[in-house]
């Protein structure tokens, strides 16, 4: 039986170090103040046509008594009155409220093969979906994306089926909903099911970042309607999404089932089938698909920072491969050090996979320089963005792993494309573009 992965925190006193003085500050840096880690910015650059239509959707169902709400988007192909061919792409992991012009600028870019522009000439309408707390649960903004499904099939003239996914979590929301609606016996009218980069068995974000986002956030001065510095990590989303979770930095134990919104959503999603049975499924992984990885070698340094007074620092490694009780990083402020390590964890950071800059938007809020190198991490390894069939609790699978040598019948999907190279998660790349395409205007 596989060894538990686990996270081990140690506590102790700095000897021969003062506590600060009323003219030796405390925070971790000058600068740094109540901003959400790890949450992307928008896209600012670039322009977005305006939608033919807005909808303003609700829930078709609630969850943990809350009822999500959300918008869509629709941009109908040239030449279409009505819906004819509708294609829904559903936003992905964030913080707060969607962004759908960021979203059309995202996807449409020229470097990336204009995905949004190619489907429209081809006759397809798009239908942008967001929603009002991307941070959510999954099952809440799952019923934002049935009333969106029962709303293009009700408004569509003819019988074109439907195309239905998402992006990153957008993709795991839409999974839920049509497997859900299959369960129920309630027709989603739905062809096609494809996935951009999304963690159907887990993503990863570096379990010492985590730990310093709580951390170092109840020592910075609270911002009256500014949301806390982890409230991404600490949001039913990310518990729901993540494989290696941690509820505060003095956590200790399991870190895979340490969510019990986890594994509550891991087999709900079971009782549903897993995945919508009726559709072909079909996904893109932004991750390498030869098994080559990020250079970023397990235990070595990312950064080692302190402050000029002694009185803060911060230290984060590589997350080292497996092994036990194997150090993954310190913080400390005033006279308190916490020092962790982790037993029998993977080495995901470096790991192929569509990448997040975890490590760079860390020392960024600290002040920090790092080498360019040690910015990203990987953040959906390739092998859950192509659903892999594997266990998403145990992760009993080498997450470097050769995926171009392997049968499509190892994948949950029917078919699937990695990218050439570890590109930034959710990264429009032509290749990826060419691969959806082609398949919905066969």
């Amino acid at each position: 039986m596989a060894q538990q992965a686990e996270i081990h925190v140690s506590r102790k006193i700095v000897e021969g170090v003062q506590a600060p003085s009323g003219d030796q500050p405390v925070t971790p840096a000058p600068h740094l103040r109540q901003q959400v880690w790890f949450a992307t910015e928008d896209v600012r650059a670039g322009t977005a046509p305006s939608p033919t239509f807005e909808w303003s959707l609700q829930g078709a169902y609630a969850h943990e008594g809350k009822t999500a709400t959300g918008t869509a988007h629709v941009f109908l192909a040239p030449g279409h009155r009505n819906l004819e061919r509708p294609l829904i792409l559903a936003d992905g992991f964030n913080y707060g409220p969607s962004d759908l012009p960021g979203l059309w600028k995202h996807f449409d870019k020229k470097e990336g093969g204009n995905f949004l522009t190619r489907l429209r000439d081809s006759g397809i309408d798009v239908i942008l979906l967001g929603f009002d707390e991307r941070h959510t649960y999954i099952q809440a903004n799952a019923g934002v994306a049935v009333a969106c499904i029962e709303r293009a099939a009700s408004e569509r003239i003819g019988s074109e089926p439907l195309i239905v996914g998402g992006v990153s979590m957008g993709g795991m929301i839409t999974r839920y909903a049509l497997a859900r609606m299959e369960s129920e016996d309630h027709d989603h009218q739905t062809g096609t099911y494809f996935s951009w980069d999304t963690p159907h068995n887990g993503a990863w974000i570096p379990l010492i970042l985590q730990q310093m986002a709580y951390f170092f956030e109840s020592f910075i001065p609270e911002e009256p309607g500014h949301p806390k510095q982890a409230e991404l990590i600490r949001s039913p989303a990310a518990q729901q999404l993540l494989w290696a979770w941690v509820e505060n930095s003095k956590y200790e134990g399991p870190v895979a089932t340490s969510s019990k919104l986890r594994t509550d959503f891991l087999r709900e999603l079971a009782s549903y089938g897993n995945f919508p049975m009726r559709p072909k499924k079909i996904g893109v992984a932004n991750g390498h698909g030869a098994g080559v990885g990020l250079k970023l070698t397990p235990g070595e340094t990312a950064f080692d920072w302190k402050n000029r007074y002694n009185t803060v620092s911060a230290k984060a490694l590589v997350q080292p491969d497996k092994g036990e009780s194997e150090p993954i990083g310190s913080m400390h402020i005033a006279l308190e050090i916490r020092r962790s390590s982790t037993t029998a964890v993977p080495a995901l950071d470096g790991v192929p996979g569509g990448t997040l800059g975890s490590f760079g938007m860390v020392a960024q809020a600290l002040g920090i320089e790092v080498d360019e190198r040690f910015d990203s991490t990987c953040f959906v390894p390739a092998v859950s963005a192509i659903a892999l069939d594997f266990d998403p609790a145990t992760w009993d699978v080498d997450p470097a792993l050769d995926i171009s040598s392997l049968d499509r019948d190892r994948s949950d999907l029917d078919d699937f494309l990695c990218d050439g190279e570890n590109s930034p998660h959710s990264e429009p790349r032509r290749a990826l573009t060419d691969f959806l395409v082609n398949h919905f205007t066969r």
